[in-house]
């Protein structure tokens, strides 16, 4: 069986300035625009208040994302926010002026007209970015990777986009959904990873993830905890990881969370960069193959990265066995805390946590950590059961890995 692995973050800091895209100010502009949703709701923020206890810590907070617009995961609050940011610049207006029925109506259509925006993703960013097309009246073209499965092609053709599964691993897709675009009339790539010349719509995007750290903060506050103590976050190529990161960091700045980012070992790419040790990012090839495919992402954004390398407290690795660990005990966890349904990548960070507290080899990161009866520990549980077939044969058929 495969073990964890982790560095700590001894890196290099840059100048760090990167990190007021994620101020507080521009979060709630995110978020209010979200809020002009007619199917907008917070997501709920669940307590296990038992499960923390037979843990050992005070208390964990899990912030349930199976239930944002009705999709079962988060990316849409990063797309449908990109697509806003873009609208608004190319008509001269302020996204804070361009709520849902501004963005609707026959006026915006008339002034901007359609564009087509493309994609690369292995299911809930695509679903994400057709759900919001659909909704703001533009078109939506996603390539994904080999792996991805029928049910989540599916989920995203019921948005009257353009899908389809391509013999190709992710960053490959993203190369494709960038040449189709720019061969196309007012084509638009809107992808939640970044690389030099392209960061203006991923920093959008990262912004857009926002509503959801900032929804947490309120909500645990009005549990009267003021901060986390640690957040234990998932990554891909690291936007979500650095818009939560990046948010703590802005309203904490003297006293922030510890934050682990947790990757797939078959696509660390953050961990292998941190591990190196000098400042640069690296990438990992090949299929990465992993149950969790909306972690299966080679190259890290270089946005995130500059944030990432500057706050985050130590980048840990997991095999598939923590996921499902995570998804299990979610699903049925000690009596008096109620069920969560967390898909793959949704519930690794809680499996590396509960890991690292029952496990004596892990038992130095524990310390290091400092986790114990007074940490007060958030994880976002970013997407459902967004493949059934696959989570009953994790959950219930205990496949195995």
């Amino acid at each position: 069986m495969r073990t964890m692995e982790w560095a700590y973050n001894k890196l290099p800091k840059t100048e760090d300035g990167r990190l007021r895209l994620m101020s507080e100010t521009q979060v709630r502009k995110a978020k209010a625009f979200h809020e002009s949703f007619p199917q907008y709701k917070a997501t709920p923020l669940v307590g296990l208040g038992e499960m923390a206890k037979l843990l050992g810590v005070g208390g964990i907070y899990v912030k349930d994302e199976s239930y944002r617009f009705g999709l079962n995961a988060f990316k849409v609050l990063g797309a449908s926010y990109a697509m806003a940011r873009y609208i608004a610049k190319e008509t001269g207006r302020d996204v804070a002026d361009l709520p849902f029925r501004v963005l609707t109506g026959e006026r915006m259509r008339e002034k901007f007209g359609q564009a087509t925006f493309f994609t690369a993703t292995d299911g809930n960013h695509g679903r994400g970015v057709a759900w919001a097309a659909n909704q703001l009246k533009q078109k939506a073209v996603v390539f994904m990777p080999k792996g991805s499965t029928q049910t989540r092609l599916e989920n995203i053709l019921k948005e009257n986009a353009t899908a389809t599964i391509e013999d190709a691993n992710y960053d490959e897709c993203v190369r494709m959904a960038a040449d189709a675009a720019a061969a196309t009339p007012r084509g638009v790539v809107v992808q939640d990873t970044a690389w030099e010349g392209y960061e203006e719509i991923p920093a959008w995007i990262m912004q857009g993830y926002g509503t959801m750290a900032l929804e947490a903060s309120k909500q645990l506050f009005d549990r009267e905890v003021r901060c986390p103590t640690h957040i234990f976050i998932q990554a891909g190529v690291g936007s979500l990881a650095g818009a939560v990161q990046g948010f703590f960091a802005n309203i904490h700045p003297k006293h922030p969370p510890k934050v682990v980012v947790v990757e797939a070992d078959m696509a660390a790419c953050l961990y292998k960069s941190c591990k190196v040790g000098d400042g640069s990012m690296y990438h990992v090839v090949g299929d990465m193959q992993t149950i969790m495919a909306g972690l299966a992402c080679g190259r890290p954004n270089t946005i995130s990265w500059d944030i990432l390398r500057n706050h985050v407290d130590t980048f840990l690795c997991a095999p598939d066995w923590v996921a499902a660990k995570g998804m299990r005990m979610l699903a049925a966890p000690r009596k008096g805390d109620a069920p969560i349904t967390s898909g793959e990548s949704g519930a690794v960070g809680f499996g590396a946590f509960a890991v690292i507290m029952t496990m004596d080899a892990y038992r130095p990161l524990r310390e290091h950590l400092g986790l114990g009866a007074d940490s007060q520990v958030l994880f976002f549980s970013t997407e459902g059961d967004t493949d059934p077939e696959r989570y009953k044969a994790i959950v219930w058929d205990a496949l195995d890995f």
